[in-house]
């Protein structure tokens, strides 16, 4: 009634290629992705006298006398820094003497900052230790669309206001 036949003996289909197997195309795929940038580091027996910029990752464990600028910075147990830290995303482990700007910062136990720090986000771990100001700051808002703001405008009561002035009278 029926019989078996294979993809050898069909002379009309044309054979599928086998897929390669699941360790070639991982393989494949990592060769193709770009290599990540490994941190550059300034390890324990240096001395940077200078400012340092770029758009990368930094790891400081010597002794930096300067401003840095970069996109990722951690300062090790070790380190010392004398000048403005500004970046992205800021983690200090050691010891800095000057203001720090950066959108995430956080300060880890062994951390000991003398100065004032703007972000947008700021961590403290107990025990490290911070000597200045610091002052939140926000990404403008955007635009709201006219219909929000209209709408906006309906539903909040306008807000009275009286003249200082005209108080203090009204009051004697």
């Amino acid at each position: 009634m029926f019989s078996k036949t294979t993809n050898s003996q069909l002379p009309n289909q044309t054979r599928r290629p086998e897929a390669p197997p699941l360790a070639q195309v991982q393989a494949d795929a990592a060769a193709r992705r770009p290599a990540s940038k490994p941190a550059s580091l300034l390890a324990a027996d240096l001395l940077f006298e200078g400012n340092i910029s770029g758009d990368g990752e930094l790891l400081i464990d010597g002794a930096v006398k300067g401003d840095i600028h970069v996109a990722r910075l951690v300062v090790g147990e070790r380190a010392h820094v004398e000048g403005t830290i500004r970046g992205g995303i800021i983690e200090i482990r050691g010891t800095v003497n000057g203001n720090i700007e950066g959108k995430a910062v956080r300060l880890l136990e062994s951390a000991h900052v003398e100065g004032d720090i703007t972000h947008e986000q700021l961590s403290i771990d107990v025990g490290a230790f911070f000597q200045g100001r610091c002052q939140q700051f926000r990404p403008a808002p955007t635009q709201a669309a006219p219909q929000q703001v209209a709408l906006a405008d309906q539903t909040a009561p306008a807000p009275q206001t009286a003249n200082v002035i005209e108080l203090e009278q009204a009051a004697r």
